[in-house]
This record gives C-alpha cells, structure tokens and sequence, in this order.
C-alpha cells in the first residue's frame, strides 16, 4: 500500500492531483490516506507524529511523507528504507524520528532521488516528484537514486521525545512528542499554567476535567473528559508539555 502524511488539506485540489498520479503509475496498489492535516510548515512536529504511526502498517508499505516549507529548494529529495518500510519525502528532518527510533534495530538505508520527471514544478514536489517515486517503489522498483552514508548523529538532529504539543485532533485533545513509554504514570504534565494528573482513560475523571494519558500510538495525549482540552486549557500547537517528577 502507498500511505499518504501531508498537510497539504483535505480541501483543494492537491491530494486528488497527487492521487491522480500514484493511480495511473501504480493502479492495483491501495491508497490510504493516513493523515493531511499533519502541522502546516512544520516538519519537526510531523516528524514525530510520523513516527508514533507508522507501527500499524505491514512492512514493504510505502510512505510518501510532504510537509516541505523548503520545496523548490537545494533541499534533497530522499528516499529512505527503515524497519522494511519505504519513505519518500523532503530532507528536512521529516524523516528523522522514524530513522532515530529505529536504530539498533534495523538496517536503515538512504538515497537521494535522482530520477526526475520531464516537467517539475517548482512548488508541487509531492505531486511531480515524491508521488511517481513512490509508485515505483510500490511497483518493486529498485530506488531510483544514488545511496547516501548518513550517520547516526546526523539522524539525531533533534531530540528522541519532543516536550511539545504537534498536534490537536477534532475533540480538541492534544498530542504531544512524547512517548508515554517513557513516563511514570504518577508524573504530571505542566502545560501553560496547570498541571495535569494521568488517567488511564477518559471516564476516569470527572466531566470537564483535565489529564493526560498514554494515547492508542503511544504518546501522552492531553484532554479533557467530554470538553476541548486547547479552549479549556488554552493550548496551541508548538507550546510546551514539560513532564514533571513525583
């Protein structure tokens, strides 16, 4: 299958003209559409909502990834193979976390795609460049690219959990980078000016009460039991979610 993590929108006509080419170049491969509305110019926060999604896909998925402020850019366009799935998209630390959480694990191999196609618009890479070479991947095409030696440090640009809300879904209910693996369940989160206890799940607490809890891809998730947690807690996208001691 060909997944598809854009902020591009659901409105407009970009995911249908990208559509449009992975299905006349890949015809028998499913779409899905796991995400277009990913954080709009911000690949540090996609990047980590990137990474808490991809476990649910079967291996040899391809990923074709677009949240390029840079397009148009001396930007490299990648192709990256991690945990045996595929991933296309910008070179702008998009791909990052999912590589950074990976290491250790797997082989982890990148190129820089080399294959261009006769006409390239200067600002629609997802549909002219990304969407071809992700269909050809699909279609059990060799990378077309030349292989890059990029480093582990290079990957750990930035740091493995982000202490920051990347984004808010349609209930208002906050997600943070930061896996819930990794926290104590009697430790609070300190976003804005509060402090919130965890809970397992959402009738836990009282009605229009505030906690976080470890989400279903599993990061810790801010929310209030039948209320928008952004309004009533009066948060946005790229504040700080500081997990505290006991």
């Amino acid at each position: 299958m060909i997944v598809l993590f854009t902020d591009f929108g659901v409105t407009g006509p970009y995911v249908g003209q990208m559509k449009s080419v992975l299905c006349q170049r890949a015809p028998t491969t499913p779409l899905i559409d796991l995400m277009h509305d990913a954080p709009s110019f911000d690949p540090q926060a996609a990047a980590y909502l990137l990474s808490a999604l991809v476990s649910q896909f079967p291996r040899d998925s391809v990923f074709l990834c677009v949240v390029d402020p840079g397009v148009g850019s001396q930007r490299k366009p990648l192709i990256a193979r991690i945990s045996e799935r595929w991933f296309v998209g910008p070179d702008n630390g998009l791909l990052d976390i999912v590589a950074q959480h990976a290491l250790g694990i797997g082989e982890i191999k990148w190129w820089e795609i080399g294959w261009q196609p006769a006409q390239l618009s200067s600002s629609f890479h997802g549909r002219d460049l990304f969407a071809p070479v992700a269909a050809m991947l699909a279609n059990g095409d060799a990378p077309p690219g030349r292989l890059l030696d990029i480093s582990a440090e290079r990957i750990r640009r930035w740091p493995s959990d982000l202490e920051k809300i990347i984004y808010i879904d349609h209930f208002g209910n906050a997600m943070t980078g930061i896996r819930a693996a990794n926290l104590d369940n009697h430790q609070t989160i300190a976003v804005a000016d509060k402090r919130l206890c965890w809970a397992r799940t959402f009738s836990d607490v009282a009605l229009g009460q505030g906690f976080w809890y470890e989400n279903s891809n599993g990061l810790v998730e801010l929310a209030v039991n039948q209320g928008r947690a952004d309004e009533m807690l009066r948060i946005n996208i790229g504040d700080a979610a500081t997990p505290l001691a006991c």
